[in-house]
C-alpha cells in the first residue's frame, strides 16, 4: 500500500494551485471508495457494552452493480472501423489497428478500466511505443495525477504516473516509482525515477528526455461530472447510504431470528435444584420439582416459554426491497429476476425497453469513451508510422464506432422488414446482402445469384 506521506513528498511538488493542494485529500477519498467496493469498507461499528456479538453481514450489491454496468457497456467489444478514401488503404490501416489492439488484450482491459472509472471517478490510458511495438495501458485514479492547459481542460499539459514498489514501513526503505510526461515548447518530455519515502531520488531512468512526440501519450477519461470538472463522479458514492442501510437491516434481521429461535424460559414455583439439571435438547425430559414451601400451600411448578408476538415480516420485506431497488435505480440498472423476465424473453423490443434507462446512461458515457477511442486510434496509427512498425499509407482516415450491447434483438422481424423494402425497391439487394453478412461483397453475391438463376433456366 502506497504511503500517503510518500505521495506528498514525491508527487505533490509536481502540481500547482488548488488541485495540487487537494491531492492527498482526494487520494484518501479514492481509497475509501475502493474499500467500499471491495466490501471491507462497508463494515460498521457496534457498541462494546452488548451482551452478545451483533451480526455484521455484508451483501455487496455495490460491486455487483458496478460490474453489471461495465459488463453491459463493454462486455461485447465495441466495433471500430477505420475508413480511408481507398478500400485498400482502409484494409491496411484496419489490420494494423486490430493487431495492436489484439496484442494488448485491449477489450479485456477496457472492461476493467470501466470498473475503475465508475469507482474512482476517472481513469487514464497510456501509450508506450518503440521499435518493438506499442503498449496500451490503463491506470486507475490512485496511480496518476494530471494538469491541463489553462484555457483548455481537455488538453493535458502534464501527467504523472506513480506507484509503490514495496510495502516497507520505514520511509527510508520505501520505494516509489514516478514517471512524468510534460509539454515544453511543443515537445513532450519524459522524466522517470525512483524515490524513497522522503522524496529523495534513489535511481534516475530519464531526465527531461525528448520523446520525439508533439503530444502527451496519455488520455484521461472523466466519469460524468460537469463542464470543466477534473475530478469526476463515483457511482459508489451514489449508493453508499443505501448499501450500508441494507447491510444493517439484514444483519439486524438475522439477530432477531436468532433471538426468536432461543426464547426465554420461565419456571414458576420450581425448586432451584431441579432446574440445575434441566437440559435443552430434542425429546429431553425435565424433572421439574415444586419448591417444598410452596407445595405445602398447594401450588405446583410450571415451565413456560416467552415468545414474542411482534410481527414485522411484511414491513421488513417491504423496507429492504425498497432500499435494494433504490440502489438499482440510482445506477440505472434494471432489478429483474427470472419471474420478471419470463414474459419478456420472446421479445427483443421488450428487453430493450426494460434496459432503456441503462442504454441511455451508457450512451451518454460513451461520449467520453468514444473521444478516447478516436484519440487512441489516431495516435496508434501515428506511432506505427513514426516507428516504422507497419507499412502504412500516409493518408487521412476516419473512425466509425458502433456500440454493441448484450441484449436480444428482433432480428427476424428486422430481416422481414428489410426483405419487404427490397421487394418495394426502396432497398437494394446488394445492401441487404452486406447488412446481414450474407456476403461482405454485395456485388459478388448478386453475380452468384444471377449465375445460379441462369443454371436453373
Amino acid at each position: 500500500m502506497l504511503d500517503f506521506g510518500a505521495v506528498e513528498k514525491v508527487v505533490t511538488p509536481e502540481l500547482e494551485g488548488l488541485y495540487g493542494a487537494n491531492v492527498l485529500k482526494d487520494m484518501g477519498e479514492l481509497v475509501r471508495l475502493y474499500d467500499f467496493y471491495d466490501g471491507k469498507g462497508q463494515l460498521w461499528g457496534v457498541p462494546d457494552d452488548l451482551d452478545y456479538v451483533p451480526t455484521r453481514a455484508v451483501t455487496n450489491y455495490a460491486k455487483k452493480l458496478i460490474k453489471a454496468q461495465a459488463r453491459f457497456m463493454f462486455g461485447r467489444p465495441v466495433e471500430l472501423t477505420v475508413k480511408a478514401k481507398d478500400d485498400a488503404q482502409s484494409l491496411v490501416l484496419q489490420e494494423a489497428v486490430n493487431k495492436v489492439l489484439s496484442d494488448n488484450a485491449f477489450y479485456e482491459k477496457l472492461v476493467k478500466a470501466g470498473r475503475d472509472c465508475f469507482i474512482g471517478r476517472r481513469v487514464a490510458v497510456k501509450l508506450w511505443g518503440g521499435k518493438d511495438g506499442i503498449k496500451i495501458m490503463f491506470r486507475p485514479s490512485l496511480e496518476f495525477v494530471f494538469e491541463t492547459e489553462l484555457d483548455e481542460v481537455d488538453e493535458l499539459s502534464k501527467i504523472v504516473f506513480f506507484y509503490g514498489l514495496n510495502d516497507e514501513r520505514e520511509r527510508a526503505s520505501q520505494r516509489v516509482w514516478k514517471q512524468k510526461f510534460e509539454m515544453v515548447d511543443g515537445r513532450c518530455l519524459l522524466t522517470e525515477a525512483v524515490y524513497d519515502g522522503y522524496g529523495k531520488m534513489t535511481e534516475s531512468m530519464a531526465d527531461a528526455v525528448d520523446t520525439g512526440l508533439d503530444f502527451i501519450p496519455a488520455y484521461v477519461i472523466i466519469n460524468d461530472g460537469l463542464s470543466g470538472d477534473l475530478n469526476g463522479e463515483s457511482d459508489i458514492e451514489e449508493i453508499m447510504v443505501s448499501q450500508t442501510l441494507y447491510n444493517q437491516l439484514t444483519s439486524d434481521h438475522v439477530d432477531t431470528l436468532k433471538f426468536n429461535m432461543f426464547p426465554v424460559r420461565v419456571a414458576e414455583n420450581a425448586d432451584g435444584d431441579s432446574l440445575k439439571n434441566m437440559r435443552i435438547a430434542p425429546n429431553a425430559l425435565v424433572d421439574l420439582q415444586t419448591e417444598p414451601a410452596l407445595a405445602e400451600e398447594g401450588k405446583s411448578a410450571s415451565l413456560k416459554i416467552l415468545e414474542s408476538d411482534f410481527s414485522y415480516a411484511a414491513s421488513f420485506e417491504n423496507t429492504v426491497s425498497r432500499v435494494k431497488n433504490d440502489m438499482f435505480e440510482l445506477l440505472g440498472v434494471p432489478n429483474v429476476g427470472l419471474e420478471q423476465l419470463r414474459g419478456l424473453m420472446q421479445s427483443g423490443k421488450s428487453m430493450q425497453a426494460l434496459y432503456w434507462e441503462l442504454i441511455c446512461k451508457v450512451e451518454e458515457r460513451w461520449q467520453a469513451w468514444d473521444a478516447m477511442l478516436r484519440w487512441l486510434v489516431d495516435k496508434v496509427v501515428w506511432m506505427c508510422r513514426a516507428y516504422g512498425l507497419y507499412d502504412l499509407p500516409d493518408c487521412p482516415f476516419t473512425l466509425e464506432i458502433a456500440h454493441v450491447y448484450p441484449i436480444m434483438e428482433d432480428e427476424e422481424a428486422e430481416r422481414e422488414l428489410d426483405l419487404e423494402e427490397v421487394t418495394q425497391q426502396v432497398r437494394s439487394r446488394k445492401n441487404y446482402a452486406e447488412k446481414w453478412n450474407i456476403n461482405p461483397d454485395g456485388n459478388a453475391e448478386l453475380a452468384q445469384v444471377a449465375q445460379e438463376a441462369e443454371l436453373v433456366k
